[in-house]
């Protein structure tokens, strides 16, 4: 099975371990250093973000996705 293309981009990912504070560990150890709990988090903070920039879009009139 091939390997699925990630959703975030680097960037993103990078400005979230910064906001939850393994940035030193991922920039030291990588991406594979970082404990489940945390990558849930980072994922968890991703969805919050997303979801406060639709509903910013929304209320601002631009309902076009």
């Amino acid at each position: 099975m091939g390997r699925r293309r990630g959703l975030m981009s680097d960037q993103l990912k990078y400005e979230l371990a910064k906001e939850l504070g393994v940035y030193d560990t991922v920039m030291k150890e990588g991406w594979g250093s970082v404990s489940s709990r945390n990558c849930g988090n980072l994922v968890k903070l991703a969805i919050e973000k997303a979801e406060k920039m639709l509903v910013g879009n929304y209320n601002n009139g631009n309902t076009t996705f």
